[in-house]
This record gives structure tokens, sequence and C-alpha cells, in this order.
């Protein structure tokens, strides 16, 4: 079988059931990008997400058969991302529990951009990304999940809610309490 590769999502998730493993290739190829930002947002570590998109990517590869049409194929993908996520945090905090640490410092980003600021400005832009990487990272889940997706994500409150399984009024509240959490803890970090 050869998948159309401008062919939509559910067509080609049809084709990769039936065994076309190129036809995954493309679906994946079309959102890991998107899925791996996701999940860097949510664990504030590019490492610790580059493992998750690799697992997320898995359980979906094991999981397509269960995929329905009727559903955006993203939104499965950030679903599949969203547990496994959770999964690390939990593993995380008995770690942390276990070995009494501290959490873990999320790694700074990288500077994608071709335009590169002055050494002086560069520094002060990752730090300040690394405080809002690690304050994104210790929000609670119950607030943490429905700002990385809608605010980061660009989805809807509905989309979220049908992800986290809440009303859209829910996800709403949750990411204005969010907004509020973080905005307290950066000014926190500023004195």
């Amino acid at each position: 079988m050869n998948p159309d590769f401008e062919a939509p999502d559910d067509q080609l998730a049809a084709s990769a059931v039936a065994g076309d493993e190129r036809a995954f290739a493309r679906l994946i190829a079309r959102h890991k990008d998107g899925l791996y930002r996701f999940i860097r947002r949510y664990t504030g570590n590019p490492d610790e997400a580059y493992d998750l998109l690799q697992d997320t990517l898995a359980a979906a590869w094991t999981a397509l058969k269960r995929y329905d049409a009727a559903r955006s194929f993203p939104t499965w993908l950030r679903s599949i991302a969203l547990n496994k996520c959770r999964d690390w945090s939990r593993r995380r905090a008995v770690r942390r529990w276990l070995t009494r640490s501290d959490p873990l410092d999320g790694q700074a980003g990288m500077n994608l951009t071709d335009d590169a600021p002055s050494p002086e400005a560069a520094v002060l832009d990752q730090q300040r990304l690394s405080r809002l990487d690690r304050a994104v990272a210790n929000l609670p889940q119950g607030l943490k999940e429905p700002l990385i997706l809608t605010a980061l994500e660009e989805l809807s409150h509905e989309e979220v809610g049908r992800i986290l399984g809440l009303t859209a009024k829910a996800v709403e509240l949750r990411v204005y309490r969010a907004r509020k959490a973080l905005a307290e803890a950066l000014a926190l970090n500023e004195v």
C-alpha cells in the first residue's frame, strides 16, 4: 500500500492499521514537532521530553487500532502524551520522595532564532525562559495541563475539556488560576 502523503490523518491512520508503516511514519512526521513542544512545556526538560516523545509514539503505534477517525489525530496523540507526562510526574515525585532530593532543574531551552541577540541579552532571555519552564513544570497537574493545552498548544477550551474530561468553563477557570499562580511564582523569583 502506498499512502498519499497529502492524505488526511484518518486515511493515513487507516493505512497504518492495515500494515503500512510508511503511513504511520508520515503521520508522525506531520505531528512530532508539536507533540515534542507540548511535552517539553509539560516537563520543562528537553531530554526528558525527547524520551517521553519516543514513549508516546511507541504507545500510539500500539494503540493505533483503537484510534477513532471521528476524533482529531493530534488531539488523540496529545491524550497519549498527557498520560505519559502524568506517569513521568508520578515517577519523578516518588523518586524525589525516596531520595529526599530537590526537584530536578529543567535544563535551559535552546535558542532557535537565526538572528542571535547579544550574549548578555541571550543569557538574560535564557534565564527568564528557564525560570518560566520551572514555574510551569512546578504547577499542580490540574492547573498545568489546561494551561499548556490552551495557552501554549492553542487548543480551544472545548478541545481541552474533551481531553481532560472537564467542561469548557472548568478549563477556563483552571487556566485563570494557573496564570495567576505563574504570575505569583515569577514575582517571587524576581525578589
